[in-house]
């Protein structure tokens, strides 16, 4: 028996596919006039079974490891919504059948992490022997998983310039299984060609995992432009309030079936209170993700006029080198991007961050509070060269007053400039 999803009126990118997860329960339709509408209304009602759990609005947190049967039949047949705690919950269901739908995917399965979910879906079509194909601007933890255990197993790991395109091509070797894609960089943001990597892909067998974490499936769907599996590290935009460590691996109908083995093998499972928050957030997401474009952006052009401020990166301004791969595969942008000063002065930076006021020090972001963190970008690059000689900084914009992170910001710089004299 199945849990399934039946979404109606919606482009194909939007529909759900029938999942492999226990259960006996249909949902019920949702007609909706347009993808956007489809997409909030998702985010608000699935999931969530108020007539089973006597009205309430949210699918409550089930604690519980023992799933017991009432007869040795149904226990034989496995005729049961559940079997075990860690093989699931409802309240696990309530977060997997969202992102499900919304990244029109066949399966989604929680991990504990975003690093967890992109190391369990490296692992689960790559094997001794394999060799992965690995975006040199891809996330650092994904960079140490695959420089460490990767390594480690005999899978050799190459890196590829971001904007290679189909020129991928020739990095191809005949024991590829796997290309991992993350549009844009979560550094220096820049924008990966997902269907031309997918056309010269082609029918070779390899995996293509995108790191989806950026954009959301709101704003860009990897599957529908050629990936195999979706990752997402929902500790950011999925949950939203910066208190839950979370991930998601979301598989087309090909590779659900060797991603859901390796998962259960390594025994990957996330917690029903942590279940609980991300729904919670995720019931949030299109209203916060549209909030969060729209500041970021502003931003995003404040500082292109500040003088001390040399570059901005962030694919949606229209001098981004990628900006028309964007407009192209992206419906939205995200909150985070990254800009560089005139000069580089390491007293510049500690004085322009130790007295930041609102924007944080913090290696995360999504939430609700504004971010920054200066990035020392030579040392996470082995195949693309970084030539921009001034401080870099990465910024994510949160829900303060916006004039009031304009004038940390202004003073930010203001102690930079000073450092310099």
């Amino acid at each position: 028996m199945h849990y399934s999803a039946t979404i109606v009126n919606l482009t194909p990118q939007m529909r759900t596919h029938q999942n492999n997860f226990d259960g006996s329960k249909q949902i019920s339709e949702f007609h909706m006039s347009n993808e956007q509408n489809a997409a909030q209304t998702i985010l608000t009602h699935l999931g969530r079974e108020p007539s089973e759990q006597y009205g309430f609005v949210n699918t409550p947190v089930v604690r519980g490891s023992t799933v017991v049967f009432d007869s040795y039949e149904q226990l034989k047949a496995n005729d049961h919504p559940y079997s075990y705690g860690r093989h699931g919950n409802p309240t696990n269901d309530a977060v997997h059948k969202v992102i499900t739908a919304l990244e029109g995917a066949h399966e989604t399965l929680l991990a504990p992490s975003g690093v967890s979910a992109i190391s369990t879906a490296l692992l689960a079509v790559a094997k001794t022997g394999d060799h992965v194909l690995i975006t040199d601007s891809a996330y650092e933890p994904t960079r140490q998983f695959a420089d460490s255990l990767l390594r480690a197993n005999q899978i050799e790991v190459e890196y590829f310039d971001p904007r290679i395109g189909s020129e991928i091509e020739s990095l191809i070797k005949p024991n590829t299984t796997a290309i991992l894609t993350e549009s844009p960089g979560s550094l220096t943001f820049e924008v990966q060609d997902l269907p031309a990597i997918a056309a010269v892909r082609g029918d070779k067998g390899i995996a293509i995992i995108a790191d989806n974490s950026w954009a959301t499936p709101l704003y860009y769907r990897p599957i529908e432009l050629g990936a195999d599996i979706v990752v997402h590290a929902g500790t950011k935009m999925f949950v939203g309030h910066s208190d839950v460590m979370f991930g998601t691996i979301s598989s087309n109908e090909k590779y659900a079936k060797v991603v859901r083995s390796t998962y259960r093998g390594l025994g990957v499972c996330v917690s029903p209170e942590d279940s609980f928050l991300v729904a919670r957030g995720l019931r949030t997401l299109a209203i916060r993700m549209k909030e969060h474009e729209t500041r970021a952006l502003e931003l995003a052009k404040w500082l292109e006029n500040q003088p001390l401020v040399d570059k901005v990166f962030h694919p949606a301004l229209e001098q981004h080198p990628d900006h028309e791969i964007f407009k192209r595969d992206f419906t939205g942008s995200g909150s985070l991007f990254s800009f560089t000063l005139k000069e580089n002065s390491e007293a510049g930076t500690r004085d322009l961050l130790n007295g930041m006021e609102l924007f944080a020090m913090g290696y995360s972001w999504g939430g609700f509070e504004s971010l920054i963190l200066p990035i020392k970008i030579k040392t996470q690059r082995s195949v693309t060269q970084w030539k921009e000689t001034g401080s870099l900084f990465r910024v994510h914009i949160g829900f303060e007053d916006m004039d009031d992170l304009k004038s940390d910001l202004e003073k930010g710089l203001a102690r930079f400039n000073a450092a310099l004299s």
